[in-house]
């Protein structure tokens, strides 16, 4: 993932705004199919349960608002000082990240085993997701975006101002690119194939998730080969 940054970033280090612009959003869009941000959307709309694919692109995008949120405030003193984030903070950032994909995870494995997606939409036996709910657990996964290349290239452009309004692009169209995906996602969950084999795809997604979200926390505090 990080070549593809690299290569993306290369058409933007110092020419008009408008390639800067274009290098940001486009990094914005990429960033968001990284394999953390994928999983915990993914158990983000699957743990709401109500399987509504505008209900889900609504999620993911307050998701990426969220997310865009700290990854703005975050990354703001990374774009002027030129520099990384301390690593102790880097760290327990990336750990944060981890501890939240495990409990979106456990949080489906819950519901799953509650019997929450038998019978489908119409038939869920707990409350979903709230706006709020959905833009704090962004605010947490940013924390831990903000230390990621694509702030970093970013931080290279050597105006200030068209450093931090690329900074501001790049937040928000991650936050657009995670509306696009789970909105995808959630679209597929109202299929009829889908839909009704979810109360047994459920808890084998959950578990997935599990596993990544155990081994992103160790990865992120050095215990495992951490490769993203």
């Amino acid at each position: 993932m990080f070549g593809l940054d690299d290569k993306i970033a290369a058409f933007g280090t110092g020419e008009t705004f408008i390639i800067v612009a274009a290098v940001a959003i486009l990094l914005g869009l990429r960033h968001a199919t990284d394999p953390d941000h994928l999983t915990a959307v993914t158990t983000l709309i699957a743990g709401d349960g109500e399987h509504n694919h505008r209900k889900a692109r609504s999620l993911g995008f307050v998701w990426g608002l969220g997310h865009a949120t700290s990854l703005f405030v975050f990354g703001v003193p990374i774009v002027l000082a030129r520099g990384y984030l301390p690593h102790s903070v880097q760290e327990g950032a990336e750990v944060a990240v981890g501890l939240l994909i495990i409990s979106l995870a456990v949080r489906l494995l819950v519901r799953a085993r509650q019997g929450a997606f038998r019978g489908g939409p119409g038939h869920v036996h707990a409350r979903g997701r709230t706006p709020a709910q959905a833009y704090g657990i962004g605010l947490v996964h940013g924390m831990g975006g903000s230390a990621g290349v694509g702030v970093l290239l970013l931080a290279a452009i050597p105006d200030h101002v068209e450093a931090l309004a690329a900074l501001a692009l790049f937040a928000f169209f991650t936050a657009v690119s995670m509306a696009l995906a789970s909105s995808t996602f959630g679209y597929a969950l109202t299929r009829g194939p889908v839909l009704r084999r979810f109360a047994t795809l459920a808890p084998a997604l959950g578990a997935l998730s599990l596993v990544f979200g155990i081994w992103y926390s160790l990865g992120a505090m050095g215990a495992v080969p951490y490769v993203f």
